[in-house]
């Protein structure tokens, strides 16, 4: 089995791990609500995509 021959100190570990960040998702506008919705998928609002209506989006009750 594969051992590491020296131990990364807290600078490097750090460093190395400095490009994971979490990304804010992209929000674009509903044409049909304008609402922020993500790109490529259908309004949480509205239920439309594309024009068209692809998810039933009812009333609370």
């Amino acid at each position: 089995m594969a051992v590491p021959k020296s131990r990364w100190s807290k600078a490097r570990s750090h460093r190395s791990r400095s490009n994971w960040k979490v990304a804010a998702p992209t929000l674009t506008e509903c044409p049909k609500c304008h609402q922020l919705m993500q790109p490529h998928r259908a309004c949480k609002a509205c239920g439309f995509y594309q024009g068209r209506e692809v998810v039933k989006v009812g009333e609370a009750q």
